[in-house]
Formats: C-alpha cells, sequence, structure tokens
C-alpha cells in the first residue's frame, strides 16, 4: 500500500511517514505543497491514499481539495489539520474527502484511520462532528446515533455471524468490521460483542 502525505511543516511529515512505514509496512512518499502533491497524485505510480494538510501552501479551500481529489485516480483523498473547525471538516466531507484527521490523533489512531479510509469507509473522529454532520441516526434527544454502517455491523453481530461474514455480507474488509465493532462497544458502554447486542435490542437500535 502506498501512502502520500503532503504537508508543509517537514518534521510533521517525515514523522508520520516513519511511524506509517515501521509499524504498518505502508510505502509513504512525501510532499510539501500541494503542487508537489499533484504531481505526484498524476505520477505513474498510483496511491492507496492521500493525506493533504488542510494549511500547506496551495490548499486555500474546497476547489484545490477537489482537483486533487480529481488527480487521484480514483484513491482516497482526507484532509489532516492541526487547527480546523468543524466547519471546515463538514465542507470537506461534504466535498467527497475520505476523512477529516485531527493532529491531534494518536499515531495508532491514525494507521487505524488510514486502513478504515483505503477500505473505502470515511473517517472523522468520534465526538468531532455532530449527529447531523456525521449522517448518523437518531432523534439528537440524547440518544445513541449511528451510523448506516454501524447499524449494518450491529445488526450482524444480533444474529450471531462472525468479523468475516458480517465484512462478506457487505462487501467490507474484516478489520473494518473490527472497528466498526470497536466504536460501536464505545458507543453503548458494551464489554463485549454479545453485549454491544443486546443493548442494540434493548435500545431499539435494530
Amino acid at each position: 500500500m502506498r501512502i502520500l502525505i503532503a504537508d508543509d511543516h517537514d518534521l510533521v511529515r517525515e514523522t508520520l511517514a516513519a511511524y506509517l512505514t515501521q509499524t504498518a509496512g505502508f510505502a509513504v512518499s512525501g510532499a510539501g505543497c500541494l503542487p508537489s502533491a499533484l504531481e505526484v497524485l498524476a505520477g505513474r505510480d498510483p496511491v492507496d491514499l492521500a493525506l493533504l494538510d488542510w494549511h500547506m501552501p496551495g490548499m486555500a479551500g474546497i476547489e484545490p481539495l477537489k482537483h486533487a481529489m480529481q488527480a487521484a485516480q480514483g484513491a482516497p483523498v482526507a484532509v489532516i489539520s492541526g487547527g480546523a473547525t468543524r466547519e471546515v471538516a463538514a465542507s470537506v466531507l461534504a466535498a467527497g474527502a475520505a476523512g477529516f484527521l485531527p493532529k491531534s490523533l494518536s499515531s495508532r489512531s491514525v494507521v487505524a484511520a488510514v486502513h478504515f479510509m483505503i477500505a473505502g469507509e470515511v473517517f472523522v473522529p468520534r465526538g468531532f462532528m455532530t449527529p447531523a454532520e456525521e449522517g448518523g441516526t437518531g432523534d439528537g434527544a440524547g440518544r445513541i446515533v449511528l451510523t448506516r454502517r454501524e447499524a449494518e455491523v450491529l445488526r450482524g453481530l444480533s444474529e450471531g455471524k462472525s468479523n468475516k461474514e458480517i465484512a462478506r455480507d457487505h462487501g467490507l474488509q474484516e478489520v473494518t468490521v473490527k472497528l466498526h465493532v470497536k466504536t460501536l462497544s464505545r458507543k453503548l458502554g458494551a464489554r463485549n460483542r454479545t453485549h454491544a447486542a443486546m443493548l442494540g435490542r434493548d435500545l431499539n437500535l435494530l
């Protein structure tokens, strides 16, 4: 898997690249500005995911992001940022980005997010967006809100299916289902997958 990290801060770019290479085995290319990132994206060797810093030179709004997505040859493109607001995150996702990653995320969370987005999912940290912005379901009155994919995984858990079976049912990778199960357990306060399924029924989430 090949990742592009475009960030004008050398230390951020090189630290993240080293971690992704050493812990997850990714091949990583770097760029310090949008024009350089576009050259990489349009090159002969396609990337599997591009991470673009929202504040680097050339990234002055949604249009440059759209140019990057067009140049990415079908690969997902996500935004990383150290200070963007929820409104920016919402506009980025609405434009079709594969995710929004605050630079405050732990290294392990970044690796999980990268796997998530390469698998075709949209990543945004839990709690960063409001339920409506996440595209979840619920009445906004204190109810637990699940995304469509989380609801599908919860339904599979309630049917006693394994992660592999749920992945096959919905055309996902098994690692993606594992991430959803972890998120569901955290949202529901569940001890394990069986407990999550029980809570889902009790809370009328199925």
